[in-house]
């Protein structure tokens, strides 16, 4: 995975001051590292039965419908708000400073489904918990959260007790 971590560009101070921002778009445009990340998300989650993987708008939408594919699974588009045209279930959740909303289509998930949640950043864990609200308010069940990237020191995995979190890349600061 350190080949991986090579791949992703360190922008320091962005998107503001005292921030180090981790781009992926150096990452998915190198075939053999997209090839890794699709890989290794699918090497964790082979036995795992999943239904549908879900995928979080936006860079969720990078790696979840390749992941479903590669496990012979559907794929669910979990977007903000006002973007799907059918019934929607939908989420608010807080963020540092404010709250945001995301919305999926109520019938996307069936009654006891097994869903994997991706994206491609866990930080804080709000989104992801948000996302795992909106499969169990439905009747879905939980099978896992994956990641590209963890933010470690940002402990996002207590914002999500008791589920199957997982993470190719861990960065500490």
């Amino acid at each position: 995975m350190d080949d991986l971590k090579k791949l992703i560009r360190e922008v320091p101070d962005f998107p503001k001051p005292g921030i180090l921002f981790y781009d992926i778009t150096t990452l998915i445009k190198d075939a053999q590292g997209f090839r890794g990340v699709i890989d290794g998300l699918k090497n964790h989650y082979q036995g795992a039965h999943v239904d549908t993987v879900l995928g979080i708008e936006a860079r969720g939408f990078i790696f979840a419908p390749a992941l479903a594919y590669a496990l012979g699974a559907g794929f669910v588009p979990v977007r903000k708000p006002n973007k799907l045209p059918a019934e929607r279930v939908s989420v608010s959740y807080a963020l540092e400073y404010g709250t945001d909303s995301l919305e999926m289509h109520k019938d996307a998930v069936g009654h006891g489904q097994r869903v994997l949640i991706v994206d491609d950043l866990l930080a804080t864990g709000g989104t992801a918990a948000a996302a795992a609200r909106m499969v169990t308010e439905v009747g879905g069940i939980v099978s896992g959260i994956g990641f590209v990237v963890e933010l470690t020191f940002l402990n996002g995995r207590q914002r999500l007790p008791g589920q199957d979190v997982f993470s190719l890349l861990q960065y500490d600061k």
